[in-house]
């Protein structure tokens, strides 16, 4: 492995810690406020999404996948179908929420904590949600682009 090798792991492995952070971080008042999350793993992708596919497309040239073409064709026809996944979790979120209303999930809290704790559930969750489902058709388009480069002019 060489030095460059070494020094793109390290810091994809700082990558993913601070992803793992901030989700911890994003999740805690979640936690702390209600006894059931039904939307945990939902929320946790949608985190770990837009931080990983936002770092990936300013960063490309920087990581693993940079001179992996076959990498990077699959990857871009991943994005399709992750993209439509993501609107659809997105989508039963909200349904969820409009159908069942919040009693079921904060029915347990004061009436002041209740409206904070609804607030901001609904504010990340759409933050989160939204920016995945946009940064994946995004990073599509810059494998599109890096494939291009990569093939006609040597570049990422």
């Amino acid at each position: 492995m060489t030095v460059q090798q070494r020094y793109m792991l390290g810091l994809e492995f700082i990558w993913w810690l601070l992803t793992a952070v901030l989700a911890w971080a994003v999740l805690w008042p979640i936690h702390k406020a209600m006894y059931v999350w039904p939307f945990e793993r939902w929320n946790i992708i949608f985190i770990v999404a837009l931080i990983t596919l936002t770092r990936y497309t300013f960063l490309l040239p920087h990581t693993f996948i940079a001179r992996a073409q076959e990498v990077k064709v699959a990857l871009f026809l991943l994005m399709f179908p992750l993209t439509f996944v993501l609107v659809e979790a997105v989508n039963g979120f909200m349904v969820y929420i409009e159908e069942n209303t919040w009693d079921g999930l904060t029915g347990h809290l004061p009436l002041e904590r209740k409206k904070a704790v609804e607030e901001y559930i609904w504010a990340e969750m759409l933050f989160f949600g939204v920016g995945s489902f946009i940064a994946a058709p995004v990073f599509a388009v810059r494998l599109l682009i890096s494939v291009w480069r990569t093939r006609n002019r040597g570049t990422v």
